[in-house]
């Protein structure tokens, strides 16, 4: 509840105005004296401040007034302070006002119009404390970014500024973190933000992509093997965990590793300890792990395809990286960054790149600015430099809104399709799968047969909204 000061000498306008505020519900207190009142400020918390022009008797100068009003603005730049007095002085109103005072009236006052100021300037003064707040917020967070090393990162947007605080604060500790989002969204970024800003940034931080590694080679990768031990295993291979000892060890795409790597790999991050393959000798090392994935790993949990016990040792800080679309605001400023200053990017070629939904995220926006430097004819650049479908662009923007586009006929799946599929899943089938899948569109689509790009229009064909991204 705001606390209201009455500073008045007459005992009775005090009492008055105290009751008539605190049956608006507002809590009223009142004293006597200047220098009481800088005493109540200086301890308590004051919403707003009523006080009289003149304290001594047979005194209508406002004198007195004035040197309280600049008192307490010293003491409390923005506090809201309404001035009262029976001997009304247009110079030293005007003066006051202009110095900052809130409001300027004459005794006997207005009840309605003293409570609607009182109302409007509790308001504005709530609002500005707020603001006040965000700006020390928003100040805290560029100190800490200032200082911090972002490794290149671009972005403007609030979602992506909320994941590089978490980065940033959790980089200092030695705990595994587990980077989630969609492909090209800018997980090894996060992940390098992570070292580059942690006490390991000088130590080893070594990289493995188990996506892009052959599933009879991965353990070999992440724990090495003795010469022989394999098939074409001529000499000793070590081991990315060894590589990584003392530093950190980055795994990309860590829901395609398999069980039994599943098993060595918790073994690792309890104990320190693993052994090569072929060979019984235990070795040990120290490694901050870092992973990052794009897929539904509590649905391949309850599948069976990944163990929940590795899950949350994994997984004790979860970094999740945005797609795109939900951060628009970083479009411009990436297709800037990678484009540089000789381009020049129009207002509608600006608005089709904010619309258009950025399936490959990052990645594919990095792609088409690419396309665009070297296809471009002039420095200024348009949609068709991009490689932007128009047509696409609208009827995704129409879908995005809710709104339909009856002016847009849907897109032919045929005709799309380097080559038309013998069974042509309908609407209910991909909703369907869709459901069981939990959104996933990688999943998605291999389960109906059909690439990324195919289910995706598909989707937009039938009127299908993503439901994870």
């Amino acid at each position: 509840m705001d606390t209201i000061l009455i500073v008045d000498d007459n005992h009775a306008i005090c009492q008055a105005l105290a009751l008539m505020i605190e049956l608006h519900d507002y809590h009223a207190i009142f004293c006597h004296s200047p220098d009481a009142a800088i005493d109540i400020v200086t301890h308590k918390e004051i919403s707003l401040v009523i006080q009289d022009m003149n304290f001594s008797r047979d005194t209508t100068s406002g004198e007195e007034g004035k040197q309280l009003f600049y008192a307490l603005r010293q003491l409390q730049p923005n506090l809201p302070i309404i001035l009262m007095t029976a001997w009304t002085q247009l110079e030293t109103a005007v003066e006051l006002v202009k110095a900052g005072a809130a409001d300027y009236m004459g005794k006997p006052w207005d009840d309605a119009k003293l409570l609607n100021s009182i109302s409007n300037l509790l308001s504005i003064y709530r609002l500005s404390q707020q603001n006040s707040q965000l700006n020390r917020i928003h100040s805290d967070r560029m100190s800490v970014i200032n200082g911090a090393d972002l490794c290149g990162l671009v972005f403007a947007s609030g979602a992506m500024q909320r994941c590089v605080d978490l980065a940033l604060q959790v980089a200092r500790s030695d705990v595994s973190v587990m980077i989630t989002g969609p492909n090209g969204a800018g997980k090894d970024k996060i992940a390098d933000i992570l070292q580059a800003n942690s006490p390991l940034k000088d130590k080893p931080f070594i990289k493995v992509n188990i996506g892009a590694l052959p599933m009879d080679l991965l353990e070999a990768e992440l724990f090495g093997a003795e010469a022989g031990a394999f098939t074409g295993a001529n000499k000793t291979r070590v081991g990315r965990f060894e590589a990584a000892d003392g530093g950190t060890l980055f795994l990309d795409e860590i829901g395609n590793l398999p069980l039994s790597g599943q098993v060595k790999l918790l073994r690792v991050l309890q104990t320190g300890e693993f052994e090569r393959l072929g060979s019984h000798q235990t070795r040990k090392v120290t490694v901050r792990v870092i992973s990052a994935t794009n897929a539904d790993l509590a649905d391949d949990i309850a599948h069976g395809r990944f163990r929940e016990d590795l899950f949350y040792r994994l997984n004790v800080i979860e970094l999740s990286v945005p797609p795109l679309k939900q951060r628009q605001d970083d479009i411009l400023p990436l297709v800037k960054h990678f484009m540089g200053e000789q381009f020049i990017v129009d207002k509608a070629t600006q608005q089709a790149l904010i619309n258009h939904c950025w399936s490959g995220n990052v990645r594919e926006l990095e792609n088409a600015c690419k396309r665009a430097s070297l296809l471009a004819k002039s420095a200024q650049l348009t949609v068709d430099d991009f490689g932007l479908n128009t047509h696409l662009v609208g009827q995704m923007t129409a879908l995005a809104s809710h709104e339909p586009s009856p002016s847009l006929a849907p897109l032919s799946a045929k005709s799309q399709d380097n080559a038309p599929l013998i069974n042509e899943p309908d609407k209910q089938q991909i909703e369907a799968a869709l459901t069981e899948h939990n959104g996933v569109i990688a999943r998605v689509a291999k389960s109906l047969g059909l690439s990324r790009q195919a289910l995706y229009r598909r989707m937009e064909k039938y009127g299908i909204r993503e439901t994870k991204s």
